[in-house]
């Protein structure tokens, strides 16, 4: 998106929840993440052993959340942790679900499409931390 100076992740249908097409918007942060695997492979961003990686709940996850001393931290936490900050950050109920990729009821989104650059704008807000206090939501069983 040339408009934005980054390009976008499109999860199509088959391989998102709603089985509907969810641009994802990462902060200055992922991007920079992102940035920094590019040519690493020619056809994926994170491979393992030169394929895709195909399941987020795999033993490198699960080793990593051992190592770091949160066991019970499921990839669906995380989710959780990044609503909850951009809800601490002030960005409104419409623009997180978009960010988050919900299907939301609301006329408004069915008439307005949101705007990448300030969706763009609103997950950086997430970056500043000061003067915060993160608690982690854990689902036991």
């Amino acid at each position: 998106m040339p408009e934005v100076g980054r390009s976008v992740f499109v999860i199509p249908p088959e391989a998102f929840k709603a089985k509907r097409a969810h641009v994802v918007i990462l902060n200055d942060a992922a991007w920079s993440i992102i940035q920094s695997q590019r040519q690493l492979h020619s056809d994926y961003v994170f491979p393992y052993r030169k394929k895709p990686v195909r399941s987020m709940n795999n033993t490198a996850w699960q080793n990593a959340r051992k190592k770091i001393g949160l066991p019970q931290v499921r990839v669906h936490d995380l989710r959780h942790s990044y609503a909850t900050r951009l809800r601490a950050a002030g960005v409104s109920a419409e623009d997180r679900a978009a960010l988050l990729g919900h299907a939301c009821a609301w006329m408004p989104s069915h008439y307005a499409s949101a705007d990448v650059g300030r969706l763009i704008g609103l997950a950086n807000r997430i970056l500043d931390r000061s003067g915060t206090r993160t608690i982690l939501r854990v689902v036991n069983g």
